[in-house]
């Protein structure tokens, strides 16, 4: 920047100069001595694209979001090929309150985009500390990591990768650039949030709202936030107010409709859904919210309408994805299984494409757990942990019944459901990267000292602390994904209850392929990832009760139907509870519940889903292989 003053000294009226000195001072964060600078060089140079981005970040930096749109628009009309100006455009048109705008914006097929395979390869090498990384991103693809915007442009690439924790430097870093950047916080706060550490986006989302209290979507990722601390009345009231901001957001319309679906009011959520639809006829994910729903079934005019939808090239894919689920249900529900199947395969095909699945190497950490905890290993410390009794898990693989164990229990007075909670995989993760990232976990839990467990044990309670509202005794954290880590429970929690529900092999594999998640479950996508991961849950768990005889329940769903009571009595008897008759009645229960049976557990048990899995028996194979054994025993059963 000296160096462009004193130029400037000798030739004043010299554009580059003034241009190179207008972008530095916006780096360094002097934004009105750069606007002074920038903004008459923008008035006499309508192609210099660069000078245009230049005053637009200006703006945007400064709180003008409008003037700040129309600069980036004339930026990306005299360069159409610039990425980062598109991208940072979108931003701008988010918060003045144009959704769709700013998506077609950010979802240009250009060099340097968020759907650019090499350029998500050069990021990734970046957010692996590869050196010259940056350099070849600056050569390859103009980015400057000094600019706000680059760094914006990165943390969009590394979530959609997956890297969330990789994500927080870039974008502390942005904020340290431009404080005043609303977009850089913004991230922040959705990267906290994806990152299940809700007090912290809250803490980043609330000065965000004080500055610009009128963008609708602000308010909306608060609400999402308070869904996700289990405030969903708080959660109702926010999308509230974002919609009486802007009422044609049709992503706000949709959260709306899951935080309606939370507390039960499920003809509301409909309402809203078909608001978001309304809105935005293309956004395949409603359809799949509204497919999700699982006890509705679309209209003749829905399904003509998601099939016109489907016949449209331009679609996103990810659209394409979830119409394809929203469809399966639909042809499932008119008995047209032939057709159900082929859509839901193509839909399970488009988010694999997306989100890849490595079956060795579950089946080495499986490995690894089983070769881990061993009797010796075990009995070696026997006592350790923290000896509290309040959490009750409730494990297994997803669609067994988790969400049914656990309003039974949330019926009982002593006992609050607080859904599935992801602190215990979170905490594995970060342990590893904090002892020894070299030393693969769970192995790396040798070397940990005796007391370590007990302080483990704290921490989950305390993470946990802010999920729970009721002051009941025990509380059920029902993370399916969390009988990986029985061991780790068992040593941290030695008091906790574990609870492995288990359903019919076939039926719960068919069940979870016909599942599109929000996120995770990369292995339910493809049928033979899905029977081999199915097998190593089943290898997994019959280790743990052979290592630690006594100290897990096993409850079968399909027993569960059979005899509600007599299953309610044993489960109430293995957490140390007596029997209360509105366990049994456990679909009057008033509370919310954020999964997919949220609204089969509002009704009373139900045996008609036991058998649904044999409507799709001739298209089974690849799972029935992968199954083995097991898939022998869930045919058989009657």
């Amino acid at each position: 920047m000296a160096v462009a003053r004193a130029l400037l000294k000798r030739v004043p009226h010299a554009m580059e100069i003034r241009f190179i000195l207008g972008a530095a001072l916006r780096r360094c964060g002097d934004l009105r001595e750069a606007l002074a600078v920038l903004a008459p060089l923008a008035d006499t140079r309508p192609d210099a694209w660069g000078l245009h981005y230049e005053h637009g970040m200006t703006l945007a930096a400064l709180g003008q979001g409008e003037a700040a749109s129309a600069a980036l628009m004339r930026a990306t009309a005299a360069n159409p090929n610039s990425s980062l100006a598109w991208h940072v455009l979108g931003d701008q048109l988010l918060l003045t309150g144009q959704p769709i705008d700013a998506r077609e914006a950010q979802s240009r097929p250009l060099p340097g985009s968020l759907g650019d395979a090499m350029f998500a390869a050069a990021a990734g090498a970046l957010f692996d500390g590869r050196e010259g990384a940056a350099d070849m991103l600056r050569a390859r693809f103009g980015l400057d990591l000094n600019d706000v915007a680059a760094l914006c442009l990165l943390a969009d690439v590394g979530m959609r990768l997956g890297r969330d924790e990789s994500v927080l430097p870039l974008l502390a870093a942005a904020t340290r650039l431009a404080p005043g950047y609303l977009p850089a916080r913004y991230r922040e706060a959705i990267v906290l949030h994806r990152l299940d550490r809700p007090q912290a986006a809250l803490a980043a989302i609330d000065p965000v709202i004080a500055a610009r209290p009128g963008v609708a979507l602000y308010r909306a990722l608060r609400a999402a936030i308070h869904l996700q601390l289990g405030r969903e009345g708080q959660a109702v009231e926010d999308f509230a107010a974002a919609l009486a901001l802007d009422r044609d957001d049709a992503q706000v319309w949709h959260g709306y409709g899951h935080a309606l679906r939370a507390v039960g009011r499920q003809a509301d959520a409909v309402d809203a859904y078909r608001q978001a639809l309304a809105r935005a006829p293309a956004l395949g994910e409603v359809y799949w919210s509204l497919a999700n729903l699982k006890t509705w079934r679309f209209g003749s005019e829905d399904v003509d309408r998601m099939e016109t939808l489907l016949s449209d090239r331009e679609l996103f894919s990810e659209d394409r994805c979830y119409l394809h689920f929203a469809l399966g249900k639909a042809k499932e529900d008119s008995a047209d299984f032939a057709d159900s199947f082929r859509h839901y395969r193509q839909g399970n095909a488009a988010r694999r494409a997306t989100l890849p699945y490595d079956a060795a190497a579950h089946v080495d950490f499986v490995d690894r757990t089983i070769a881990t905890f061993t009797p010796d290993f075990l009995a070696a410390r026997s006592g350790v942990g923290l000896h509290a009794a309040d959490p009750i898990f409730v494990l297994g693989m997803p669609r067994s019944g988790s969400t049914l164990i656990e309003q039974i229990l949330a019926s009982h007075s002593a006992v609050e459901g607080a859904s599935e909670l992801p602190d215990v995989t979170a905490m594995a993760w970060h342990l590893a990267r904090r002892l020894d990232p070299s030393h693969a976990y769970p192995g790396l839990l040798a070397d940990m000292p005796p007391v370590a467990f007990a302080e483990l044990g704290a921490e989950y309670l305390e993470r946990t602390r802010v999920r729970r509202s009721s002051g009941r005794l025990f509380f059920v954290d029902k993370f399916p994904g969390n009988f990986l880590h029985v061991g780790l429970i068992h040593l941290m929690l030695p008091k906790a209850r574990i609870i492995d529900v288990r359903r019919n092999s076939l039926a719960c594999c068919v069940s979870l392929f016909k599942q599109c998640f929000a996120q995770g479950q990369a292995y339910s996508y493809e049928l033979a990832d899905l029977g081999s991961y199915f097998v190593q849950y089943e290898r997994l768990m019959a280790h743990f009760a052979t290592v630690l005889p006594g100290r897990i329940l096993r409850v079968s769903y399909e027993d569960l139907v059979d005899d509600p009571e007599r299953q309610s009595r044993r489960l109430l008897d293995y957490c140390g509870l007596d029997f209360e008759a509105g366990c049994l009645r456990f679909f009057e229960t008033d509370r919310a519940i954020r999964t997919p049976s949220s609204e089969q557990v509002r009704r009373p048990i139900f045996r008609d889903g036991l058998d649904q899995w044999r409507r799709f028996e001739p298209w089974l194979g690849p799972l029935v292989g992968a199954l083995g054994a097991l898939a022998d025993e869930g045919a058989a059963r009657p």
